[in-house]
């Protein structure tokens, strides 16, 4: 019966994907990242254990489509305002974070007798930190609207902006080294810089003059406009390659064509899921590729980098955020999220194994690093705090005195975000916005009609392109200042069953620990029980509300003035 599960690529992957499960629920079971949990899936799975891996063809073209639609993403999020918007805190300490991990990772490697060329691959890949992780840890402490939550973001968008010089970078270097194992083209190098600057000038145009007209006509079909997407990544990642720039490359440029759209977090939320399924099959085979008596001779280097980075790191950006103005507690809590390196690392080692500029021993000590640092930060990064009332005594040399930055009380972050947030943008979430508005209430309203996000920014009001049953895009949602809920969504039919949004955005916005009321409309009164057990705090009936308004005035009461809107043109949405 096994040997019938692995005579097939199908049965074989299969297998992986049962254990990546069950390892993947123990790793969640000790608060660990997947990475981790998948990567052990690879070693597991691999020659140095088990043997299962047989596939190895399916699996590499399943890794090469994760790499690709993780460098799309990584494209479509560069958002370069963010950096503007922190100041010079988010460029200087994450630039300086970059150059000193670097030079010291280098200085480091010749000293353990590394190659020139491995040390500076080894360096360079010890400057990313996991983006994935960091958010996702942020998140559910719920510190990403926190002062030093947002200079880790600008921290994360500087490395994601080296990532993409680094591997632009890498491709040149590359150019014509590699055949079809470097996943390179094998032309000259005018030939591919005139390929390189051709893609450029085409995502030149396609943002000036496509983008936004091509994404609000798909947004219309939100399954095509994924689609869409993922045709995007994988064509310019396939002619990245073709050209010599390689997949990465390609990818990336896919992901800044699209960038500039308003529907950017929506592709990147439901995209999400794909990235991580597909990047399983890279950490599957990257660390079916390892051979575990190879590692044994890094251990000692693996040790000494690791120690490097989880507190080299922290305390660079300590030192810098306190030369700038910042006190110690927010230095030092911004300093943890990047006591790590990312997926980006091994991506870049492995880049450079393709090209054969490193050997496989490299990408082992990059792999080994990788795994002792994702799981230790991980830690640190939950028990910040307690971290903090231990060591903080001692910090005080990182704190510049008479010239803070930032309030006494930097955790008590109170923005200015909205108060109300209304999904389904209809007549009647219209109406209520427009009321809101009218008392001087912030009101940010979300719809999957595009035509009716247009309508609501004509009116003056705020409004977001999304799913209200998508769980990446609620929980991104600036939920943490909002008082009220608020649901107008109808039910839609989903398939062969009914998918009630209303419930199912009751369950999401919980679970993004939204700590606020939840208002939700009602078009029959048997519904009003079944959704306030599943925690709506009230249940708007629209015409019982407009029946008994109608006869309040019937009866005498004065007549209140209503603000006038323009009827939005409606098509197949979640508006109401």
């Amino acid at each position: 019966m096994i040997e019938a599960f692995f005579q097939s690529a199908f049965g074989e992957i299969a297998v992986l994907l049962v254990m990546a499960a069950g390892i993947g629920f123990l790793g969640v079971m000790l608060r660990q990242p997947l990475i981790v949990s998948f990567i052990a899936v690879g070693l597991i799975a691999g020659p140095s254990a088990l043997d299962l891996v047989r596939a190895s063809a399916q699996i590499d073209l399943l890794s090469e489509l994760g790499i690709a639609v993780l460098l799309f993403l990584v494209g479509i999020k560069l958002d370069v305002k963010l950096i503007r918007s922190l100041g010079a805190v988010s460029l200087l300490t994450g630039l300086g974070q970059v150059v000193f991990t670097s030079v010291f990772g280098y200085l480091i490697g010749v000293a353990l007798g590394l190659g020139a060329v491995t040390a500076l691959y080894v360096a360079i890949a010890l400057t990313f930190s996991s983006t994935i992780i960091i958010v996702k840890l942020l998140s559910d402490k719920r510190e990403i609207d926190s002062l030093h939550g947002q200079i880790a973001l600008g921290f994360l968008i500087v490395q994601d902006l080296v990532v993409v010089l680094a591997m632009i970078v890498l491709s040149a270097i590359g150019i014509g080294a590699g055949g079809e194992g470097a996943g390179h083209g094998a032309g000259s190098v005018p030939m591919v810089l005139t390929s390189g600057v051709a893609m450029v000038a085409a995502v030149i145009v396609f943002v000036r003059y496509i983008a936004n007209p091509l994404t609000e006509r798909l947004a219309g079909a939100p399954e095509l406009l994924v689609i869409f997407a993922i045709a995007m990544a994988a064509i310019f990642a396939a002619v990245g390659q073709i050209v010599g720039l390689g997949k990465e490359v390609g990818g990336l440029l896919a992901g800044i064509a699209l960038a500039s759209t308003p529907y950017r977090e929506t592709i990147a939320a439901r995209l999400a899921p794909l990235r991580d399924f597909l990047l399983l099959f890279f950490f599957i085979a990257l660390g079916s590729a390892l051979d575990l008596s190879l590692l044994g001779a890094h251990v000692s280097g693996a040790i000494l980098f690791s120690l490097f980075v989880l507190i080299g790191n922290p305390l660079i950006v300590l030192a810098i955020m306190g030369a700038l103005g910042y006190r110690k507690r927010t230095g030092f809590l911004a300093g943890l999220t990047v006591a790590q390196i990312s997926e980006f690392s091994l991506i870049f080692v492995a880049m450079g194994v393709a090209l054969g500029h490193v050997g496989e021993d490299a990408l082992g000590l990059v792999t080994m690093v990788g795994l002792v640092t994702i799981a230790a930060s991980t830690y640190m990064i939950s028990y910040s705090h307690q971290l903090y009332a231990l060591f903080g005594p001692y910090l005080d040399v990182f704190e510049r005195r008479g010239t803070p930055r930032e309030p006494m009380e930097p955790e008590d972050h109170h923005g200015d975000g909205p108060r109300v947030i209304i999904f389904g943008l209809g007549r009647f979430g219209t109406a209520i916005g427009m009321r809101l508005k009218a008392r001087g209430v912030r009101v940010l309203g979300v719809d999957f009609n595009p035509h009716a996000v247009r309508h609501w920014r004509d009116l003056g009001l705020e409004s977001e392109f999304g799913d209200a049953t998508d769980p990446e895009f609620v929980a991104e949602l600036p939920l943490a200042h909002a008082l009220w809920v608020v649901s107008t969504v109808p039910i839609h039919p989903t398939g062969l069953s009914h998918e009630d949004t209303r419930t199912t955005l009751i369950q999401l916005v919980r679970a993004a620990r939204y700590q606020g009321r939840i208002a939700v409309a009602s078009h029959h009164a048997t519904d009003t029980a079944a959704l306030l057990a599943a925690g709506a705090n009230l249940v708007l009936e629209p015409f019982q509300d407009a029946a008994d308004r109608a006869t309040d005035l019937l009866c005498g009461a004065p007549e209140q003035a209503r603000p006038d809107s323009a009827p939005i043109v409606m098509e197949d949405s979640q508006t109401s």
